[in-house]
């Protein structure tokens, strides 16, 4: 049985996982002309997004060295939630 903080926390890091990719996913059509990003609905999920992955990603983006155009640190955000997830998962069912 899992315990329910570790339940909530695990769950956490998936919809933020989620997040992420929604925003990469975002960036993907903007960029290839699929979507407008004057469109006021585009617009306002673009900022939305951005808000909730910015904390993370910003200093992810100042770390990693100019690979000319090519934004990675979406990449090393989702591997370190997914080790974080399992860190959680790993170290929260031995405290049971």
């Amino acid at each position: 049985m899992l315990n329910p903080f570790l339940w909530l926390i695990l769950t956490i890091i998936d919809l933020y996982f989620y997040v992420i990719l929604a925003t990469v996913i975002l960036s993907w059509l903007v960029a290839f002309g699929v979507v407008n990003a004057s469109n006021p609905y585009v617009r306002q999920i673009g900022m939305a997004l951005r808000r909730l992955t910015e904390p993370l990603l910003g200093p992810i983006r100042r770390a990693l060295p100019d690979l000319g155009g090519i934004d990675v640190s979406p990449i090393v955000l989702l591997l370190a939630l997914q080790f974080v997830k399992y860190l959680v998962a790993y170290y929260g069912v031995q405290l049971l």
